[in-house]
């Protein structure tokens, strides 16, 4: 009688493919869709970045002045621990650079708003956007695009207006310049003003904003009545305040962005100006349309969500997931979904990543020292660089290779079916059974035993699965 278990059982040798969202929890290959196209008239990527290039230029400057001489361990360079230049530091950036000490101020204020600088404690390090800014076009017009986000911090706010009147008017500006994109050409400020008073008592009824006067009237009539008369004393509602003052300021500020010109009693949006609203409307529709109403959920409920979706339907879910926050804590949000125990988590939170794009790429640089996200972070870093998703694997060591195969038979064994889990096993990078069960068992996955045990339960072949068990229990046992 023979033996029935094969000594050299060979494996189609295809590559090891991270986890996606599909059906099963298997990846697919990932199909382009089409982005939406900007307005006709808008000029092309590289051109809007040259522009913003131009008008970054001294902050630019001042960021990279900072990153060699505000370091760690190179003195105090902050005032009032809120990212001031101290006065010293200011005057010695004015003297190297050949600017006055308000100019320095201005553009490092402007750095810190696009991104191009982060202030940690008493010093200064280039942010991501700064380190790409000569390479990367997309890197330059996210960093004007956060400026534009900020547009409301470029300028002071006027000392005589209530916080109240001025929080509803910034509330109020992107109806603005949703109209002023619409109009494609200058706009009268009058008119303007009537659209902010328009969309301010929106505001209003929105918040259920009732005079209270008519509500007390009748119970306080009669002692009205018998009291003795004395001037009205009536209190000036921040509401009442006039809006031309603030309109005159959030046109001045979204100016002094370079999101629009605005003189002569008009305003019109720069090419910067009308790419960015376009950008934010699309954002917005993106949101409105979350295919699986996982836009409120926290980003492991979210993955949790997308889990039965199909890649294209769990990338737009993703895109509406992320438009709906600040693309910082998104990121780490999905990071720390990643080093949750599920793989299948893991899986789709870099797929989220890779939607995200280049803003990721620093958390996901951070993540490369931990093991149990290192394959993932190398994957996604090669294809950030440019490498075709079906080579990126080649980055991957054999054993990385290996711990990626047995994360993502884990996440199959959890969430998938028998048959998939079969397939699972041509993905193998090792040319043989006996050799894949040798390099798993050394990898030192947590979830090995458990992953042998339910591919040996589903194996039609007996001799295979005899041989997968065998090297389950040997792993359990530490043989």
């Amino acid at each position: 009688m023979t033996s029935r278990i094969p000594r050299d059982s060979r494996l189609r040798l295809v590559r090891p493919r991270p986890l996606a969202a599909s059906p099963g929890a298997v990846n697919q290959r990932r199909s382009r869709r089409p982005a939406p196209r900007p307005p006709e008239g808008t000029p092309a990527p590289p051109e809007l970045a040259r522009m913003a290039r131009s008008g970054l230029a001294g902050a630019a400057r001042v960021a990279r002045w900072a990153d060699a001489a505000l370091g760690p361990g190179r003195g105090r360079a902050i005032a009032d621990g809120k990212a001031t230049l101290s006065d010293a530091t200011a005057e010695r950036a004015a003297r190297e650079l050949g600017l006055t000490p308000d100019q320095v101020r201005a553009d490092w204020d402007t750095a810190r708003l696009a991104g191009l600088v982060e202030v940690h404690g008493d010093s200064a390090r280039p942010g991501w956007r700064l380190r790409a800014w000569n390479r990367d076009d997309s890197a330059v017009l996210r960093g004007w695009v956060a400026l534009f986000d900020a547009w409301s911090l470029a300028l002071p706010e006027p000392e005589d207006q209530e916080p109240a009147a001025v929080a509803e008017v910034v509330s109020a500006m992107p109806q603005v310049l949703s109209f002023l994109q619409l109009s494609a050409g200058p706009v009268p400020v009058e008119q303007l003003l009537d659209l902010l008073q328009q969309r301010v008592t929106e505001l209003r009824t929105e918040r259920c904003e009732i005079d209270y006067t008519p509500r007390v009237a009748a119970s306080q009539a009669q002692d009205q009545a018998q009291a003795p008369a004395r001037p009205a004393l009536v209190e000036p509602r921040p509401a009442d305040a006039p809006l031309e003052p603030l309109l005159d300021w959030a046109l001045r500020a979204l100016a002094s962005v370079g999101a629009l010109t605005y003189g002569a009693g008009q305003a019109t949006l720069t090419p910067l100006g009308n790419w960015a609203v376009w950008v934010k409307l699309e954002q917005i529709c993106v949101a409105a349309q979350s295919p699986a109403g996982n836009i409120e959920q926290g980003a492991e409920d979210m993955l949790r969500g997308c889990a039965q979706l199909r890649p294209n339907a769990a990338r737009a879910e993703y895109r509406a997931w992320l438009a709906a926050r600040p693309v910082g804590s998104a990121v780490t949000e999905l990071i720390e979904a990643a080093r949750g125990e599920d793989a299948l988590l893991r899986g789709l939170a870099f797929e989220a990543l890779r939607v995200v794009g280049a803003p990721a790429e620093p958390e996901v640089r951070a993540v490369l020292d931990e093991p149990t996200l290192r394959p993932y972070a190398l994957l996604w870093l090669a294809e950030h660089d440019g490498a075709d998703p079906e080579d990126a694997h080649e980055v991957l060591t054999r054993e990385e290779a290996t711990w990626l195969w047995v994360d993502t038979a884990a996440a199959v064994a959890d969430h998938g079916e028998a048959p998939m889990l079969v397939r699972h096993l041509e993905s193998a990078v090792q040319p043989t059974v006996p050799a894949l069960l040798q390099e798993v068992r050394a990898v030192g996955h947590p979830r090995t035993v458990q992953v042998l045990v339910a591919l040996a339960a589903a194996h039609p072949d007996p001799a295979l699965a005899k041989a997968v068990r065998r090297a389950a229990f040997q792993v359990h046992t530490g043989g």
